[in-house]
């Protein structure tokens, strides 16, 4: 490789890190002056590929936000300068919107402006179907192209592209304002746009199906994203509790895994592989997430995942306290799924017979039959008591439903070791 070649590489890299850290924020002050996603994503495009040219040529400028904003900006010009339609359609929408919510002047040549948390507000608008907010999140914050987003949500591309079209044109239509809420509205519109980033988190925490039990890359767009959030809303401590309940679990990712991918319990884990520096991050959150108010869910469970994560092994563990935190998170957002988890941690605190009797209880819950981690918790505790040919058919009952292989693989060594124990298979 010449040096020619090495420098257009490593220019290449620059473009390419740049685009990752500065495309939301690009595109948020593009949607702010034109008031159109669709425009502000292909003049974003185009300044890209503007800097690709001129870039290894003529270096990377000084303030590289302000050198591709001033780009997309004269492209979006020229743009609604052939289209006059389309620009009296703009301008019309621009009006409005500036009459809801003025915008303070802007200088083309100014450092990029951080814009995003209007962005996040507008894609996770709670006019839009859930999925479609999750899957423009991902598009149009993360950064992810309309491929990866299908990916993550296991759909073929086309199918996704329609959906993210269906969003956009949801968001011209229903004219949903490119703004952050009100502080009257501001407490009804957060959860959304949290639910969206921590629904990113648990897709890449545990994929819903494949050969892979994780989607590193998706957990680590959601830290990023919250990340931003947290700089963005400093004040709120609900999202001070996502990002530490996102860093605190996040920091055992090596050890869930074993070396051929298989699935590796929390007891069985190597603790000296979780991320200490990540850790040590989320814990300093949890108080700042728990004071100052009545506890929120994310911090809650950031409280949850920092008693683990603080703990040298599993009989260590303050299960008391987890109990605790688990009856308060009932009462804060009461659902099945935290009933089973509550359910699990009384079983670690006054053994399997007792969490077994509360996991009993949630038999009839609806959200819990397609949900595999109910029956394959019953098939454990069966298996503790002794009740094998129970335990096996619990098993049976999780394979059918689990997604990813290491999962599923998991399952088939506890049905054969419950088997091996039951005498009517002998």
């Amino acid at each position: 490789m010449t040096a020619a070649d090495e420098r257009n590489v490593g220019v290449g890299a620059s473009v390419e890190l740049m685009f990752r850290e500065e495309r939301g924020r690009l595109l948020a002050s593009l949607v702010r002056r034109f008031g159109d996603l669709d425009l502000a994503e292909e003049v974003t495009s185009e300044a890209i590929e503007a800097a690709l040219v001129h870039w290894p040529v003529d270096g990377v400028p000084a303030r590289p936000g302000a050198w591709l904003l001033t780009t997309a900006r004269r492209r979006a010009v020229d743009r609604l300068r052939r289209d006059r339609a389309y620009a009296a359609r703009l301008a019309i929408l621009q009006v409005e919107a500036e009459r809801a919510d003025p915008a303070p002047p802007a200088d083309a040549d100014a450092d990029l402006p951080d814009e995003r948390l209007q962005l996040f507000f507008t894609c996770a608008h709670p006019a839009l179907p859930a999925e479609d907010r999750t899957a423009l999140t991902l598009r149009c914050l993360a950064g992810l192209t309309t491929p990866e987003v299908a990916r993550a949500f296991l759909v073929p591309p086309a199918t996704m592209a329609q959906r993210i079209v269906r969003a956009k044109r949801k968001i011209r239509e229903a004219r949903i304002p490119f703004r952050v809420p009100g502080p009257d509205e501001l407490p009804d519109r957060l959860p959304g746009v949290l639910q969206v980033i921590y629904s990113i988190f648990t897709e890449g925490y545990a994929a819903s199906s494949g050969t892979r039990l994780q989607r590193l890359d998706l957990a680590e767009e959601a830290i990023r994203l919250a990340r931003i959030l947290r700089r963005l809303l400093p004040a709120e401590r609900e999202v001070a509790g996502l990002l530490a309940l996102m860093l605190l679990v996040h920091a055992r990712r090596d050890a869930r895994t074993g070396p051929d991918g298989e699935l590796v319990l929390l007891a069985d884990q190597d603790r000296g592989r979780w991320d200490q520096e990540m850790i040590d991050e989320g814990q300093a959150l949890v108080p700042v997430a728990l004071t100052g108010g009545p506890p929120g869910p994310y911090g809650v469970q950031a409280a949850i995942a920092a008693l683990h994560d603080e703990a040298a092994d599993v009989a260590s563990t303050d299960w008391p306290q987890i109990v605790a935190l688990y009856d308060v998170l009932l009462a804060v957002a009461p659902s099945p799924v935290v009933a089973l988890n509550r359910a699990v941690a009384v079983a670690m605190r006054d053994g399997p017979a007792t969490g077994l009797a509360l996991l009993d209880g949630l038999a009839d819950e609806p959200r819990l039959r397609g949900y595999h981690p109910y029956p394959a918790a019953r098939g454990d505790l069966l298996r503790q008591l002794g009740r094998y040919a129970e335990a096996a058919a619990a098993y049976r009952a999780a394979l059918d439903l689990a997604g990813t292989e290491p999962e599923r693989a998991h399952l088939r060594r506890n049905l054969r070791a419950a088997e091996g124990h039951d005498p009517d298979r002998a």
